[in-house]
């Protein structure tokens, strides 16, 4: 049973996406906020699998509170039958915009995916499934955009990181490459010649190793760390 906090600043919103998630079996919603910081609160309490947060994404205390939900500094006591120490709960941005430097800030925050507003309560069920097992929900539009904001930065010096590409096998450097080039794990593997499999189990160590959540997060890794330079 996947665990959901709703955080949405309307309670008929609110009421709604409840419903639409209670009317899932595998589902459950396990609380509601209606603002960022109740819900940094909440979840802390409630330790969520997943935290469906509906945000302008323009808005400072949005990006900060995805930050402090994905990233806590220590998790609370339980309230429940969660045992201390468990992991952070996932961030799935419900937004009406795709602008994609808000989507930027967002993800390096430790969003683990996006959904437009207008998606479908199926898209949304599915979205909520594979963002709480460790997956990203990206639209490709947005995923697109998201990596030409970063290539088209200006060419600075590697960002200062505690994890460098020194903790990166060769190969997980060569899978790195791949997925900031905007390749799947399918052309992953057939022009790496390994398995689909294979390639999954390197880009979750690469996420692992670098402390990201999400496969565009590793992007901004690979250009931030100097693997690969922006464009000119």
């Amino acid at each position: 049973m996947v665990s959901v906090l709703v955080v949405n600043d309307q309670s008929l919103q609110r009421l709604g996406l409840r419903m639409l998630l209670a009317a899932e079996p595998d589902l459950t919603v396990v609380g509601e906020a209606a603002s960022g910081a109740e819900a940094i609160g909440l979840s802390a309490a409630l330790r969520p699998d997943v935290v469906l947060m509906d945000s302008r994404l323009a808005d400072a205390d949005d990006i900060e509170a995805i930050r402090r939900i994905a990233r806590p500094a220590r998790l609370l006591p339980a309230t429940g039958p969660a045992t201390a120490g468990g992991p952070a709960p996932r961030v799935l941005v419900l937004t009406s915009t795709s602008h994609e430097e808000h989507a930027y800030a967002a993800l390096r925050a430790g969003a683990g995916g996006f959904l437009l507003t207008d998606a479908s309560p199926d898209e949304l069920a599915a979205a909520v499934r594979v963002v709480a097992a460790g997956d990203a929900v990206i639209t490709p539009t947005l995923t697109r955009a998201l990596i030409d904001t970063v290539r088209e930065q200006p060419a600075v010096r590697p960002i200062q990181r505690d994890v460098g590409l020194g903790a990166l096998t060769e190969r997980e450097r060569d899978v790195l490459t791949a997925v900031a080039s905007g390749w799947s794990n399918s052309e992953i593997a057939a022009r790496l010649s390994i398995a689909p499999t294979t390639v999954k189990s390197h880009v979750s160590h690469i996420l692992a190793k670098i402390g990201a959540r999400a496969r565009v997060q590793a992007v901004a890794f690979a250009y931030e760390s100097g693997l690969i330079q922006p464009a000119a």
